[in-house]
């Protein structure tokens, strides 16, 4: 089994790592999502150092976001039309470009903060492309029963990213922004040198009669699918509402500010919370996959998630609101968990693409209009009432959900 056989004996739930292509592709992964999240950090800072103003921080993540969704359900089609691999190669190869475009914005001292807006939408417009890609790929990675493990190890992997990442990117800062940039570049490339020792990753192709008529509108076929497939459509509905309303992080600065008093280091704290939570979760389901009661598993992490922001919104304690913050972590990453392994494998690989790119548009749609439905709740009533309204709703959901899709709710095997 190679060098690393006594480590996969002592941990067997990282077994999924001895297939040599799904190693590669979560080397991959890791390096990739580490670029994104310092990448955040950099760009965020190097907008708000030019301009010291809120508004261009968000001016610079709806320029990313829009590109994504506006061609997002394109990209899923073209992820079930071409070789899957190549595809991510071309999309990262665009972002390296992006990051080096940046670079060299910084090494020139560019003073002006609009060259970044169209080098940010062009990064958007690439990852409406990858993501499709990065979630249909797995499952062609590992055999069907070790596919619930390979979603637990993304997920560690995912989770580590998103709390070292900012950190990592903090810490390069005091070397300078490019530093910063070209850490990011150097990651990205190892991703993507990471990603050409894979295999052709070219989709099954659905049989002729039926893929229904090419109108070319075979792009929407995701949507129809989903909207079909009662168990897909109840899963990221789920994910898409409760999320929508539970939006409790978009408002962490001002607990930290007015509501605990713990000042911005308190809020680093308070913001790497929920994902600690999530990764200690996540390493605990790739040790032990869960293989029977999905839909309870799923609807309960739902609701922990509920549970955990009213808590969090009614406590004036900073312990208990971090304890709060890392159970709400655990509860959404086991929502992730399930979700991710519903949708894979009930959606068949011709059609995973497209499909992919429907979960991906409700991810990020979710999370963007969560965080605008929390700005707004919380000018309405105040930032305590928002969070603890956000988490009675998110229950709410949870109990309309369990009584629309009954088969969801009974669901009992995930493979």
């Amino acid at each position: 089994m190679g060098p690393g056989s006594a480590a996969l004996r002592r941990f067997p739930g990282l077994a999924v790592l001895r297939h040599p292509q799904f190693a590669r592709f979560a080397c991959c992964r890791l390096f990739a999502t580490l670029t994104w999240q310092m990448l955040d950090v950099a760009v965020g800072w190097q907008v708000y150092a030019l301009t010291h103003d809120a508004l261009a921080l968000g001016l610079a993540g709806l320029a990313e976001f829009v590109p994504f969704l506006c061609l997002v359900l394109p990209g899923g089609h073209v992820a079930d039309r071409m070789d899957r691999r190549n595809l991510l190669i071309a999309a990262f190869g665009i972002q390296s470009l992006c990051i080096g475009a940046l670079l060299a914005l910084v090494l020139a001292d560019v003073r002006q903060v609009w060259p970044i807006y169209p080098i940010v939408a062009t990064f958007g417009a690439s990852r409406a492309f990858q993501s499709p890609c990065m979630q249909a790929i797995v499952p062609a990675l590992v055999p069907r029963p070790e596919f619930p493990r390979a979603v637990a190890v993304n997920s560690s992997l995912f989770q580590i990213s998103v709390i070292a990442g900012p950190a990592l990117g903090g810490v390069l800062f005091l070397f300078g922004s490019p530093v910063v940039f070209g850490v990011c570049l150097a990651l990205l490339l190892s991703a993507t040198l990471a990603l050409a020792t894979l295999g052709p990753q070219r989709p099954q192709r659905a049989p002729r009669a039926a893929e229904g008529p090419h109108d070319g509108r075979e792009w929407l076929d995701g949507l129809r699918y989903v909207w079909h497939q009662r168990v897909v459509l109840g899963v990221m509905s789920l994910d898409l509402f409760a999320v929508l309303f539970g939006g409790a992080t978009a408002l962490l600065p001002i607990y930290a500010a007015e509501v605990l008093h713990i000042g911005p280091e308190g809020l680093g704290v308070l913001r790497t919370a929920p994902g600690v939570g999530a990764a200690i979760t996540a390493g605990m389901l790739a040790l032990r996959p869960i293989e029977r009661r999905g839909g309870a598993f799923m609807f309960g992490g739902v609701a922990a998630f509920g549970l955990c922001t009213i808590l969090f919104g009614l406590s004036r304690s900073t312990p208990l609101s971090v304890a709060a913050l890392l159970l709400l972590g655990a509860g959404d990453m086991l929502s992730v968990y399930v979700r991710g392994i519903l949708v894979q494998v009930n959606t068949p690989d011709a059609i995973r693409g497209r499909v992919s790119a429907i979960n991906s548009m409700f991810i990020g749609g979710s999370n963007e209009l969560g965080e605008f439905e929390s700005g707004v709740t919380a000018r309405l009533f105040g930032v305590v009432p928002a969070v603890v309204l956000g988490g009675a709703l998110t229950l709410a959901v949870v109990g309309a959900w369990m009584g629309l899709f009954p088969a969801l709710r009974r669901l009992d095997h995930l493979r």
